[in-house]
């Protein structure tokens, strides 16, 4: 790797950069020729991808040729323009000649699913050149200048080997799907949103536990929607650090051929795992320095309604206001039964909808006539565009049991239904 393409800090020996946290996803703000963009940070990426492309007029994009990318789902592979000399900044840290691959299928956007705006992914281009510090508990990363970075000396932190493969990093756990402990090689991955992703070997004993799982979208890849099995773990062991009742999700076959590039490796490590610890990743030294935070008790939860919800554009709302007191005029006639208040008014303003992508058939959500395509207007009485789509996201994972009412709307008519979360692990009824 040529030193003209990594990052530096001038003056600072470290820098400290807010992240927005979205589905279990660290979000940063980065900088390519001069125009401001969010990044995914995802250790599990070897390349800075940017695939919304709403800023690619004023990003300058030069010496592009046609090349392939690599990923979960579909066919597993996507075509890119591999843009070079282009300048990276995030934070203070500059890189004045980063290779950018750009994709044009408009598919491939997280922006939807996530809620939140998302044009790339970027991960070994910083995680190579610093210490990097991911604070879950403060929502903010700090880079490290590696010569001058020290390690913590408390008992709280501990320190674990890692293996830098192919640009990325490896990690040794232990996990009881229900009583025996196996070790897994698993790769550290930011850019997942689930706690735990395990590769079926029947072999090794890497199977989803048969008295609880059900099939589901797992999300998506880089070359599309991804599908398997989700279960729970007994246990999920990382040095002295001890999770039960872990999520664990088994995507199919076909979509992880090409993921799996380490002969050894069984699966991967994500977000909703990781974000229960504070983190120094220190490649250079292949080891990662880590503690838990206020998060690592919170429990393992699955989405009881079925329902996978994107952003489906803005829609115009009305929105009553108050103006100021001195534009107010009050009338009263005879009886002083008519009182005219002008201190209200109204505007219109830009509100999201959320439209049903995915709809797990075994759930109460789809026996009440609810279906994929239904554009979501209404949740327990309220618009659905007072909510982001994170807090919706929320009320689907609530306990089994409580009652939610949908209205949405279908072909240009406006429907309600109403069911009850439910247990993900329960069994779809044999069809007559």
């Amino acid at each position: 790797m040529s030193a003209q393409d990594n990052f530096f800090l001038k003056d600072n020996v470290s820098d400290k950069i807010h992240f927005e946290f979205a589905s279990n996803l660290i979000i940063i703000p980065l900088e390519i020729n001069g125009v401001t963009l969010s990044f995914v940070l995802d250790t599990g990426v070897r390349k800075a991808i940017l695939f919304n492309l709403s800023e690619r007029d004023s990003l300058d994009l030069k010496n592009t040729k046609t090349f392939y990318l690599h990923g979960l789902g579909g066919d597993g592979r996507i075509e890119a323009l591999k843009s070079t000399h282009n300048k990276f900044r995030i934070g203070e840290a500059v890189c004045n000649n980063k290779d950018l691959y750009v994709v044009f299928d408009k598919a491939i956007n997280f922006t939807p699913r996530l809620g939140v705006l998302v044009h790339g992914i970027i991960g070994y281009d910083i995680f190579k050149d610093f210490v990097v510090e991911i604070n879950y508990n403060s929502k903010y990363i700090r880079l490290h200048r590696p010569d001058a970075f020290k390690p913590k000396s408390s008992k709280k932190w501990k320190t674990l080997p890692i293996v830098i493969h192919q640009n990325k990093p490896y990690l040794d756990a232990d996990i009881a799907i229900t009583e025996e402990i196996k070790q897994v090689k698993l790769l550290i991955d930011t850019g997942s949103s689930d706690a735990l992703w395990l590769f079926e070997d029947k072999n090794e004993g890497i199977i989803p536990n048969k008295d609880m799982f059900f099939n589901d979208y797992l999300g998506q890849g880089l070359s599309g929607s991804v599908y398997g099995i989700r279960s729970k773990v007994k246990n999920f062991t990382l040095s002295a650090f001890n999770l039960n009742n872990v999520n664990v999700a088994f995507p199919d076959s076909v979509s992880i051929d090409v993921a799996k590039i380490h002969k050894e490796r069984n699966g991967s490590v994500g977000g909703d795992i990781l974000k229960r610890f504070n983190w120094f990743f220190d490649y250079n030294n292949n080891q990662i320095h880590f503690k838990k935070n206020g998060l690592f008790k919170d429990p393992f939860t699955y989405n009881n309604s079925g329902i996978v919800l994107e952003h489906h554009g803005t829609m115009f709302v009305r929105e009553q206001i108050k103006v100021p007191p001195r534009t107010s005029y009050s009338e009263r006639d005879h009886s002083n039964a008519v009182k005219i208040d002008f201190a209200i008014s109204h505007i219109m303003v830009l509100k999201p909808t959320y439209k049903i992508i995915e709809l797990r058939t075994s759930s109460n959500a789809y026996a009440s006539g609810l279906r994929v395509g239904d554009i979501l207007i209404g949740i327990n009485g309220k618009p659905a565009y007072d909510y982001k789509l994170s807090q919706i996201n929320m009320i689907f994972h609530g306990k089994t049991g409580k009652t939610i009412r949908l209205k949405v709307e279908r072909n240009g008519e406006t429907m309600t239904y109403k069911f009850k979360l439910d247990n993900a692990f329960k069994k779809s009824e044999p069809s007559n």
